[in-house]
């Protein structure tokens, strides 16, 4: 089985952990989440707005204490940009159906909350497989420091992410029972 294939059959079982975890409720999830991005006030934060059975972030991207963006995909194998984004700011439709802001500033983050479909003990993330977020982490990591940060049930833990070369770690992941350090 090729790396694909690998990865391919781990979202797979990713995705059914994701949707009975998510039917079950996030717990403290977001309140766990604000609680440590109180440490990151004043820096520029990236979130994301939540679709289908992703853990939702957004109530701990409004409480931020400083400016907050919302991914924007410009197009395939092309690295994210992020629109500054407010609660109750006008949405739109964007690529892959992610709403996205109207209008506003683009802003460089330094702290981003990344969604996942799984992660290991390790660091590792598995995600959709477009490759959006490993270009731009290693994108923003070579200009200044970044924090990766995954936000995700405890159940999408998985033994091992299958990775390849191209794979950017987390900083840390959150969960509904906590934080860890990678």
């Amino acid at each position: 089985m090729d790396l694909a294939e690998l990865k391919a059959e781990a979202r797979t079982a990713a995705f059914a952990a994701r949707k009975a975890a998510f039917a079950r409720g996030q717990g403290q999830a977001a309140e766990i989440l604000a609680d440590f991005l109180a440490g990151q006030s004043g820096k520029v934060l990236a979130g994301y707005m939540p679709m289908r059975t992703e853990i939702d972030p957004m109530s701990a991207m409004a409480a931020h204490q400083g400016p907050v963006g919302v991914p924007v995909i410009l197009g395939p194998g092309q690295a994210l940009k992020f629109r500054e984004w407010s609660p109750g700011c006008a949405m739109q439709e964007g690529a892959f159906k992610a709403y996205i802001p109207v209008e506003g500033a683009w802003v460089e983050p330094q702290v981003v909350i990344v969604p996942l479909v799984a992660f290991d003990a390790r660091g590792f993330r598995l995600g959709y497989g477009g490759g959006f977020y490993d270009r731009t982490l290693e994108g923003l990591r070579a200009k200044h420091p970044v924090i990766a940060v995954g936000f995700a049930f405890d159940a999408q833990e998985m033994p091992e992410v299958p990775i390849e070369e191209t794979d950017q770690k987390l900083d840390f992941i959150v969960t509904e029972s906590g934080v860890r350090a990678f």
